[in-house]
Formats: C-alpha cells, sequence, structure tokens
C-alpha cells in the first residue's frame, strides 16, 4: 500500500499533562491528555483526579456523549438521578442532555479516564481553570507503577 501522506502521531506522556482545579475549592483535578488543540479534533480526553470525598458538580452537556472509564478506586456515578457503584475497570457512558456526577466513595483517590466528544467547550472550561501539579501518587497511576508490562 503507498501513500503520499504520513501521519506522525501525537504522543505524550503522563510528565506532559497540565492538570487544572476548574474552581478553587473543588475536590477533583482534571489533566488533560489531548483536547482539540492538541488533536486538531473536537474531543477533550482527560484523566479525572477525585480527592477522597471528591465529586463532580451535577452537570449536563447539550451535545456531547461523555464516556468515564475506571482506572483506580471506587465511587458512584449518578445519572439523571439512576445511582450505581463504580470500581476500577467500569466504563459509564454519559448521554447528551444526562445530568450527571461521580463521586468518590473509596478510601483512597479515584482515577478515571473521561472523554468528551464532541469537546463542547470542555478543554476551555478546564483550562480557564487554575493550574496544579500532579504528585508521585497521581505520577505513579498513570505510569501504572507496579503493573507488568506485557512485551
Amino acid at each position: 500500500m503507498t501513500d503520499e501522506t504520513c501521519v506522525i502521531p501525537v504522543i505524550k506522556s503522563p510528565q506532559d499533562y497540565q492538570a487544572y482545579r476548574i474552581s478553587p475549592n473543588d475536590t477533583n483535578r482534571l489533566a488533560i491528555v489531548f483536547d482539540p488543540v492538541i488533536a486538531n479534533f473536537s474531543m477533550t480526553f482527560c484523566v479525572e483526579i477525585f480527592d477522597v470525598g471528591g465529586k463532580t458538580p451535577p452537570n449536563r452537556h447539550q451535545l456531547a456523549v461523555e464516556m468515564f472509564f475506571v482506572l483506580k478506586g471506587e465511587g458512584i456515578a449518578v445519572c439523571d438521578g439512576k445511582e450505581v457503584a463504580i470500581q476500577a475497570g467500569d466504563s459509564l457512558l454519559v448521554p447528551p442532555t444526562g445530568i450527571h456526577e461521580v463521586k468518590n466513595t473509596g478510601s483512597d483517590r479515584l482515577y478515571a479516564l473521561c472523554i468528551m466528544i464532541p469537546n463542547e467547550d470542555f478543554a476551555e472550561l478546564i483550562r480557564s481553570g487554575i493550574p496544579v501539579e500532579l504528585d508521585e501518587e497521581d505520577m505513579a497511576v498513570l505510569r501504572r507503577s507496579g503493573v507488568p508490562v506485557l512485551r
């Protein structure tokens, strides 16, 4: 197969992620992995980190579908009044207009991959927040330290 064009992928590592708290008193942080500026596509992909007892405020999106994949921890997801327990390995798909929130009910931080398509100004909202650092615990989860790597 011959192709005249070559697509160069964008590759990032956890040390490249910039994390933010949207508001000063938020109990969750969002580390942007890819957004429309980086990916040149209307989507936002981030890692959402919930402190113990942390949660998102109830929110909704008019057009966007939002998907969460729990990397570590446990919590409760609520969508339009329906609650479901979530833990590492679980996925959650929130349709447009669904009023939803995620709460950390565990004794450790809750980590979830979060993807929103289309972006619906989500990345801009995150970037308008307060920049924060990812700590050693965050980096260990993102690097999957202690997990054997198959080659």
